[in-house]
């Protein structure tokens, strides 16, 4: 049974790519004029390169002035930047200097533990527990002294539990989390939050240990509902339960696509994956009303492909038609 509520409840879609560094304020690279939202509230770095960036600049240029303006919704926010295999040091540097000379943080998803996915539509990940330990070194020489949020190895932790991780792989998973805690914890403005499932996971008894072991404690808090559509009051609900069993620590939500909550329809093995007639969420923000919750965020990139369903191209490559479907159901 809780196999099969993780598989409904849904996997993360990051793009395991990313780009080396990053812009460093005001425009898109295809000139789209993109600048960082008020700081206080809203702390973290718009990339002004990013992919909804680029597609406000190719609407505007053809004359496609209500689309551009649909897609600026998800262009003039703050989302995750998923560091990828290759050049990892070299992406982190980029993404935190950018937004230090912007005065804002990097929110940095760390997505590249060893069997990812499962074997599903983000499936990849670092060849062995030596890679993956290298490649975290990377991030960590890349971030360097310059403030940044991480949200690391969505799925990681849940995937333990399900049994969707073979047993045999489980000490080398627990370790490599932990030991990630611990690199990134060592930098001193870096903040980390373990990725614990969402509100269609499971029960927090579930995963409270496992995420321990994880190396929980040591972290800032953990993450919820990442690249999900869990409503955020449930997120909230789910999130506190679970805090309550990990020490009372915080917790992110990304609010990302939650605007009209799950999908019912369909498919209940995909529910999660390019459900249609959802709606971007609340705007990211440090100023949650609640002392456990620490921000809302994007950590997924609206308009970002979950996988090769409905339509859709490879998780985590752009997809336009989505993205203007997020922006027009989320209202004016």
């Amino acid at each position: 049974m809780l196999g099969a509520a993780l598989v409904i409840a849904g996997c993360s879609s990051g793009d395991g790519g990313g780009r080396d560094g990053g812009g460093d304020g005001g425009g898109g690279r295809d000139g789209a004029e993109i600048g960082q939202r008020p700081g206080g509230a809203d702390p973290f770095w718009v990339d002004p390169d990013g992919r909804a960036a680029e597609q406000v600049a190719r609407y505007e240029k053809a004359g496609r002035t209500a689309e551009a303006g649909q897609i600026r919704k998800i262009a003039e926010q703050p989302t995750g930047l998923w560091i990828g295999p290759e050049n990892p040091g070299q992406q982190a540097r980029g993404y935190t200097r950018a937004a230090r000379r912007a005065g804002r943080t990097a929110l940095l998803v760390l997505y590249n533990i060893p069997r990812r996915d499962c074997g599903r539509y983000s499936s990849g990940g670092a060849a062995d527990g030596d890679a993956y330990r290298a490649w975290i070194d990377a991030v960590a020489e890349g971030i360097g002294d310059r403030p940044a949020t991480v949200v690391l190895e969505p799925d990681a932790v849940p995937h333990l539990v399900d049994g969707c991780t073979p047993a045999r792989f489980h000490e080398e998973r627990y370790d490599l989390l932990k030991g990630a805690v611990t690199r990134l914890k060592a930098l001193r403005r870096t903040k980390v939050y373990l990725d614990a499932g969402n509100a269609g996971w499971g029960e927090p008894r579930q995963i409270a240990g496992p995420l321990k072991r994880a190396g929980a404690e040591a972290a800032d808090g953990f993450s919820v509902n990442v690249s999900n559509f869990y409503s955020t009051e449930d997120s909230i609900r789910y999130g506190k339960e679970l805090s309550a069993k990990v020490g009372g620590k915080p917790f992110l939500v990304d609010t990302s696509r939650n605007g009209n909550g799950p999908y019912t329809g369909g498919d209940p093995k995909e529910r999660w994956c390019n459900p249609p007639g959802r709606a971007l969420g609340e705007a990211p923000t440090t100023e949650t009303s609640d002392p456990l919750v620490d921000a809302y965020v994007w950590v997924k990139r609206p308009g970002e492909s979950d996988g090769e369903c409905k339509g859709g191209p490879k998780a985590g490559e752009w997809w336009a038609r989505y993205a203007l479907e997020l922006a027009r159901a989320s209202g004016a």
